[in-house]
């Protein structure tokens, strides 16, 4: 872990990772409720982690899918409700943003229903061109997105 403030660090490595805490925040999310414990195991064990840590509980979390050159996925984006509003959110996608894994990224991509301020300040636009994009979804994420 990385010291950022006094009582405030960050971490990349999975093992820090609270992935109760985490299963928890996200299965009472708009985006995660249908995801098992499970199947957010295999997620985390599959992708970047990041993590915010106040006085030892983590706080904050994020992931990103990507393949380390042309193309990044933000996802699973939260700070805990008991700590929202402290710029918490800003700090984690900085030190993302400013990874070296990441920082020569040529595509950030993210979806969010109510977050497009916050990702703003960050660069990311509504999508320019969105007749070019195209999904496929499953029936359960079709529940859950749409």
């Amino acid at each position: 872990m990385i010291k950022l403030q006094d009582n405030l660090y960050y971490s990349v490595e999975r093992e820090d990772m609270d992935l109760e805490m985490i299963y928890a925040f996200i299965k009472n999310s708009y985006w995660g409720s249908l995801r098992t414990f499970e199947e957010q195991k295999i997620a985390a064990d599959n992708t970047l982690n990041f993590g915010l840590f106040k006085e030892g509980k983590q706080i904050a979390y994020a992931r990103v899918m990507t393949d380390h050159v042309f193309f990044a996925y933000l996802l699973d984006v939260f700070v805990v409700e008991s700590e929202q509003g402290k710029g918490y959110s800003k700090i984690l996608i900085d030190k993302i943003l400013h990874d070296d894994r990441l920082k020569n990224i040529d595509r950030w991509m993210l979806a969010t229903k109510d977050a497009h301020s916050l990702y703003e300040k960050f660069g990311f636009e509504s999508i320019k061109s969105p007749e070019k994009l195209m999904d496929k979804m499953s029936e359960r994420a079709k529940l859950t997105y749409e």
